[in-house]
């Protein structure tokens, strides 16, 4: 970050968003003291959003498992013996029962996710049919389903679909290690067909899976540089799952972890920035360092519940302690994209609640 932008930073003014982050830039950011990445991270955070709000979303997997790729980190690989059953897609009148839940919860986004490599063109319209009826009870609605086509992402936006999930997992350096059955440029082509489709995007990626802080740093640039900054940005902490090949890798440092956030958030300074897959496990401590580098969403509940249970318990009693307040969202049969929304995507497994990334 060059010296005016320093200047401009510290009086408030805001700084032009780039696409043109240099590795070295990145790198650069996450070898500065704590205390200063945290302050330019914090500074950043109160240009764009109130950082006294937190989003939270609630979620569905409406395919679970039988998935044919080999992404080492996830359970739903059929190739993986990780207990998880594969089932099939679930009928629109049991997702939407679980949709009134949610809403009866306090959610205002509900997101569904389909263990699948790429949507076959007669599953389309029987997703499309479940975001149109989530669509018409006043909530927001995202999907995760793989890979899409440009038609395919045009049907979902017709149907009301306003959000997409598709990460990108790792640097581009980094990826054949932990994914073979798809290129990164696969990745790509998916989220150019989403915006395309006018579709608002949430991409992200995956820490602690044997990366490099280099290849860390070339995650967040390639997110950082694509044609328009991901509105969503997922920061999943890898979840250790028995039976993937990833079971045993070294954890990576919490403090490099809030690294990751601050970075993120300086670089892509209009996004939100989630604290996705593995906080079940991040202690009360290292979450509150993480808002106070720029996370500003949150996974709520680990179940759709329509009464509390423990984990939203903890984080409302989190919030408290913090003087932290969830994020009002208005949204209405209508019109979906107010400003101000929150937009967050995550999908976990009933068999394995703790162990998708979204």
């Amino acid at each position: 970050m060059s010296v005016v932008s320093h200047a401009r930073e510290a009086a408030g003014q805001p700084i032009p968003l780039r696409h043109d982050w240099s590795r070295s830039e990145i790198e650069a950011l996450f070898a500065l003291p704590m205390p200063e990445l945290l302050f330019r991270a914090a500074s950043v955070h109160r240009q764009h959003f109130d950082p006294a709000e937190v989003q939270v979303s609630t979620l569905l997997s409406v395919k679970t498992g039988g998935c044919p790729e080999d992404c080492s980190y996830c359970p739903q690989a059929q190739r993986y013996h990780t207990g998880v059953q594969a089932t099939k897609l679930m009928e629109t009148d049991a997702v939407l029962e679980k949709a009134r839940q949610a809403k009866a919860a306090g959610a205002t986004r509900f997101c569904m996710g389909a263990a699948w490599r790429s949507p076959k063109d007669r599953d389309v319209p029987k997703v499309a049919a479940m975001i149109r009826e989530v669509k018409a009870l006043g909530l927001e609605t995202c999907a995760t389903l793989g890979m899409l086509t440009g038609d395919q992402a045009r049907a979902l936006k017709d149907a009301g679909l306003d959000y997409y999930n598709h990460n990108l997992d790792t640097d581009p350096e980094f990826y054949d290690s932990i994914i073979q059955t798809r290129e990164i440029q696969d990745r790509l082509t998916t989220l150019e067909h989403v915006r395309d489709a006018g579709l608002k995007t949430c991409c992200g990626g995956i820490v602690g899976m044997g990366e490099t802080g280099r290849q860390r740093a070339g995650l967040l640039r390639t997110l950082a540089n694509l044609p328009s900054h991901p509105d969503s940005v997922p920061i999943n902490r890898l979840v250790q799952v028995e039976g993937t090949p990833l079971h045993g890798t070294e954890e990576i440092d919490p403090f490099d972890f809030v690294r990751t956030i601050a970075v993120a958030r300086i670089l892509m300074p209009r996004s939100m920035v989630r604290l996705s897959a593995g906080r079940q496990d991040m202690s009360d401590e290292l979450q509150a360092m993480c808002f106070l580098a720029g996370a500003n969403s949150i996974f709520y509940g680990e179940q759709l519940l329509t009464t509390g249970n423990p984990d939203t318990e903890r984080d409302m009693a989190l919030f408290a302690r913090l003087g932290l307040r969830p994020m009002q969202v208005h949204v209405d049969a209508e019109h979906h994209d107010h400003p101000g929304t929150a937009h967050v995507d995550i999908i976990e497994l009933p068999q394995h609640p703790r162990s998708f990334a979204a």
